[in-house]
């Protein structure tokens, strides 16, 4: 590959770690499932000398309370002088990733690892035990990481807080019934369809070695509710939703072309980071345009296609992010694959497994693993993340081969920006008003209120909530978006 730059980023080795012992006392804790899959990615490169050399450690804030998760990480592999990176929740689990290949591009660094971890089943079995575990306590002098990314974007407004919306999936399923009415299914065909594919997830989870949960579901499982399979927020069932309660770790190992070729490391499993496109333009749901798909996802998808001079067509697979169903179908419609390629490579976090924070580094390591596979040269994988609720989005391409001038990013935050202006709120508004999307949620397996966000005629939002229980058995039988409501003072709403 002498005719690529020296300093292109390619990514040697990967590495997952999980444990699935059901005595708490015997599971590793975070940080050690972190180093057992990284240890694992240079394993995976045929290198133990990537370790020593590794320049940074980037990790992604878990559910532990580590001061600095990249110091403990890289003492324990012994390159304790490695540069430390934290990124809290609410900056894109992508970022990490395509800040280390911009520094390798740059020639700033030459090799480094993103890596992740969680122990949220060990926790659980704690819990269920009775048995304490703990996690190691960094002092308090301990230095603070290196680099310390940070976000203070608005998770949802005060309004949608006030007004009942508490959780990610009552905010997911509101976006669900506005996908719904786009695609002008009824309710129970809608049901059915995403029944039927949550089902084809996870035939390819019990197909992935590296998922938490590995055998076939059928869509009547997925579809109807029980007491293993509760309704949270219609129409998604407990195992329409992520599954955070994993041991898991994972590892990406990521070094210059020339430290690849001096390694001798063996270049048929080599992948390389094309193209990463990020908007960091937050709008909280009830004041976006449309629910149902995001100006930032669009332009992420158009301009990374064209930097990498491909279409979607191209594409061998994707691994679009799947907190819950409307993620990765919206982000199938905005990136236009929908019948295009598989959507996913794990098998989505409702049956792979959705670690709190770091999902998407586990889905770039298992499309690193789909295109070493097959049919090479010019295989092509994408991986697309979200953070909050869909307020930013992100997406990189990947490829058996460099992009002829190398690895690029971009930054479409401003231009998304201008396309995308929120929509004013009015908490006040009484009146007739239209409803853009909604869901009924549910609490101890009994419908307890529905969320309505509305249009008014002025042109404002508002966003209403009801406790008639005839209104929300007839909301989960027929279409309500679209349909005209009354909004009363203190934001009730009938039809």
């Amino acid at each position: 590959m002498a005719e690529f730059p020296a300093n292109v980023p390619v990514i040697v080795g990967v590495g997952f770690h999980q444990e699935r012992n059901e005595d708490p006392t015997q599971c590793s804790e975070p940080y050690q499932l972190m180093v057992q899959a990284a240890r694992a990615a240079a394993a995976d490169a045929g290198s133990e000398e990537l370790l020593r050399r590794i320049e940074s450690v980037s990790v992604p804030r878990g559910m532990w309370q580590y001061r600095n998760p990249g110091r403990l990480v890289a003492e324990a592999l012994g390159c304790s002088r490695a540069k430390s990176i934290l990124s809290d929740l609410g900056v894109l689990q992508l970022t990490l990733l395509s800040e280390l290949c911009q520094s390798i591009a740059a020639g700033e660094r030459t090799v480094g690892l993103v890596t992740g971890g969680e122990a949220q089943f060990r926790a659980l079995r704690a819990m269920i035990t009775q048995q304490r575990v703990t996690d190691t306590e960094q002092p308090e002098e301990t230095p603070a990481p290196d680099v310390h990314l940070t976000s203070s974007d608005p998770f949802c407004s005060d309004l949608e807080s006030r007004r009942g919306l508490n959780l990610p999936v009552e905010y997911f399923a509101i976006i669900e019934s506005a996908l719904r009415c786009h695609q002008g299914l009824s309710v129970d065909g809608h049901r059915d369809r995403l029944a039927a594919l949550y089902s084809s997830f996870s035939e390819v989870a019990a197909g992935n070695p590296h998922a938490w949960r590995r055998e076939m579901v059928s869509p009547e499982d997925i579809r109807n509710p029980s007491a293993k399979n509760p309704m949270l927020a219609f129409p998604y069932t407990k195992r329409h939703c992520s599954q955070w309660n994993v041991n898991r770790g994972v590892a990406i190992l990521v070094c210059s072309l020339r430290v690849a070729q001096e390694l001798g490391l063996d270049s048929s499993r080599w992948v390389f980071p094309v193209v990463t496109v990020e908007s960091k333009h937050v709008v909280v749901l009830a004041q976006k345009r449309t629910l149902h798909s995001q100006p930032g996802t669009v332009l992420c998808g158009q301009r990374a296609f064209a930097l990498a001079g491909i279409t979607p067509a191209d594409l061998t697979a994707a691994e679009l992010y799947s907190c819950f169903p409307a993620a990765i179908q919206s982000f199938a419609l905005d990136l236009g694959l929908d019948g295009v390629c598989p959507l996913t490579v794990t098998g989505s976090m409702a049956f792979a497994g959705g670690p709190y924070n770091h999902f998407s580094l586990e889905g770039v390591a298992r499309m690193v693993e789909v295109l070493r596979a097959g049919g090479r040269p010019h295989r092509f994988g994408l991986v697309s993340n979200l953070s909050g609720i869909f307020g930013k989005q992100a997406c990189v391409l990947l490829s058996d081969v460099p992009r002829p001038g190398g690895y690029a990013y971009e930054d479409v935050t401003e231009a998304v920006a201008k396309i995308d202006q929120p929509v004013p709120l009015n908490e006040q508004y009484t009146g007739p008003a239209t409803i853009v999307g909604y869901t009924v949620v549910f609490q101890r397996d009994h419908p307890s209120h529905a969320i309505a966000i509305c249009d008014t005629p002025a042109g404002e939002r508002t966003v209403a909530k009801s406790e008639d229980a005839f209104l929300l058995e007839a909301m989960m039988r027929e279409e309500f978006c679209g349909r005209p409501a009354e909004i009363s003072a203190g934001g009730g709403f009938r039809l």
